[in-house]
C-alpha cells in the first residue's frame, strides 16, 4: 500500500537566484494535519495547495496547476546514496513525500486519493531552475537532476481535505494513454523528438501544450 511519508511546509529562506529575494523552496515536515484546497489561477490566486504554505515566485510557480508537489522517497534515498548526506523529507521541495507511489510512471490527468477525502490530479514533472540548484549546492545539480530524469509531479487538488503523515495513498483512476511524469519530462529537457506524443494527454496544463504546439510547428 502506498502511504504519505509526510506533508512539508515551506520555511521563508533568502533567495539570492530570483529577483523575488525568498523562497519557500525549504520545507519541513508538519507534526499536524494540512488542509488541501485549490489555490485558484498563478498570480492572483492562493499559490501553494497546501494552507499555511507559501509560493514567492508566483510568475513561474504555484497556482492551481502546480497546487502541490510530490517526490517519492524512493527516489530520495537513491539521491541521498549519490551524494552522500541526508535528505530528509521536504529537501527537495516536495509538499508531499511519498512511498510505494510510482511517481515517475504516474499518467499524465492520473488521480490519487490522500487520506479519507483529498483527490489530486497528476498534472506535470518539475523542471528544475536556478532557486533549486542554488538551495542543493551540489556541483552542475541541474544537469545531474535532469539526466536522472526522477522528477516528482505537480498535483491538482480535485478534492479538498485534510492529509497527515501515515495517510494511505490510492490511485483511483489512470487516463487511457501512455504520456507519464517521466516522458514528459524526458520530452521537455533532453528528448524533445518525444514532445508530440505528449498531446494525447488532455490533462496536460494549457500553457505547457501551447508551449509544446509552438515547439512542433
Amino acid at each position: 500500500m502506498a502511504l504519505l511519508v509526510s506533508v512539508n511546509i515551506g520555511v521563508p529562506r533568502p533567495n539570492p537566484a530570483k529577483d523575488t529575494g525568498i523562497t519557500g523552496i525549504d520545507k519541513r515536515p508538519s507534526t499536524e494535519p494540512v488542509r488541501l484546497r485549490a489555490p485558484g489561477p498563478r498570480r492572483a490566486g492562493g499559490g501553494s495547495g497546501l494552507v499555511g504554505d507559501q509560493v514567492f515566485d508566483v510568475k513561474h510557480h504555484g497556482g492551481d496547476d502546480q497546487a502541490a508537489y510530490a517526490y517519492a522517497r524512493e527516489d530520495l534515498d537513491t539521491w541521498q546514496d549519490d551524494l552522500g548526506r541526508t535528505l530528509p523529507g521536504g529537501v527537495f521541495g516536495e509538499n508531499l513525500t511519498t512511498l510505494g507511489l510510482d511517481v515517475t510512471g504516474a499518467r499524465i490527468g492520473e488521480r490519487w486519493r490522500i487520506g479519507p477525502t483529498a483527490v489530486l490530479e497528476v498534472a506535470s514533472p518539475r523542471i528544475p531552475c536556478g532557486t533549486f540548484a542554488h538551495w542543493m549546492a551540489e556541483e552542475s545539480w541541474v544537469k545531474r537532476f535532469t539526466a536522472r530524469a526522477t522528477p516528482g509531479a505537480y498535483l491538482r487538488i480535485v478534492t479538498d481535505g485534510d492529509v497527515r503523515a501515515g495517510d494511505p495513498i490510492e490511485v483511483v483512476s489512470r487516463p487511457d494513454h501512455d504520456v507519464t511524469i517521466g516522458l514528459t519530462f524526458r520530452a521537455l529537457t533532453l528528448e524533445p523528438e518525444l514532445l508530440p506524443r505528449l498531446l494525447a494527454a488532455e490533462a496536460l496544463p494549457a500553457d505547457l501544450r501551447e508551449k509544446i504546439g509552438r515547439r512542433t510547428a
